[in-house]
């Protein structure tokens, strides 16, 4: 039992799951303070407002005691804004680079890229049915 636990423990997913949690922890600190630092200040200015939390419209004043409806967009907008800048981090970081590193291997491996596929079986047969019915209104 405790061979079959260390097999699992030393495959090479297991060690690479772990890695990325851990650089994806330490990525999203980054992240949220370049949103809560650089742009929530910048949003804020737009929306005239003094923390992103509290932009927003409000549909109705409060009035006796009742609270004040308030359509708040502020923790969206900063949540779409990490997210954007999550992905465009990890995409221009991590994958444009390792495309390019294997591209590199392969020229230098002396693989040729796959020449581009043909038709699927389903596109011809619907391209000679295509002809057939054209030709049948002849």
């Amino acid at each position: 039992m405790i061979q079959g636990f260390k097999e699992f423990i030393l495959r090479g997913n297991v060690i690479d799951l772990a890695v990325a949690v851990v650089i994806g922890a330490a990525f999203t600190a980054v992240v949220t303070g370049l949103v809560t630092g650089i742009f929530n200040p910048i949003i804020s200015l737009l929306f005239d407002s003094g923390e992103i939390a509290k932009a927003g419209i409000e549909l109705k004043a409060a009035h006796d005691g009742t609270p004040a409806v308030v359509l708040s967009f502020g923790l969206v907008l900063a949540a779409v804004i990490q997210f954007m800048l999550v992905a465009i981090v990890v995409y221009f970081a991590l994958i444009v680079p390792m495309n390019y590193a294997k591209m590199l291997q392969a020229k230098r491996a002396g693989v040729q890229p796959a020449a581009p596929a043909g038709p699927t079986d389903t596109e011809l047969l619907i391209e000679i049915r295509d002809l057939l019915a054209a030709q049948n209104r002849q």
